[in-house]
């Protein structure tokens, strides 16, 4: 990947609301309502966000995508310069 590349994955990540983001999975994580990731920490929530049609696998995966993605990016940026 580009140094723009990376940037511009950066630049997309400190757009988005801030980590963490939690799915939460109807018959999974409870049992009442309807599935839904929350961002942000229990104690200091932003807002939840809910989806007309989703597989679980697929919230999951955009939930653990917005906590991990600048980290790996990150990771990329020093092992790139480590060489």
């Amino acid at each position: 990947m580009t140094d723009l590349e990376l940037k511009n994955i950066i630049k997309i990540c400190n757009k988005a609301t801030p980590s963490p983001w939690t799915s939460y999975i109807e018959g999974r994580d409870f049992n009442s309502g309807s599935s839904f990731i929350m961002t942000g920490e229990k104690g200091s929530r932003d807002y939840d966000i809910e989806f007309i049609s989703i597989k679980p696998e697929d919230q999951d995966f955009i939930a653990m995508a917005r906590n991990v993605i600048s980290l790996l990016v990150d990771e990329i940026i020093k092992l790139k310069g480590d060489q």
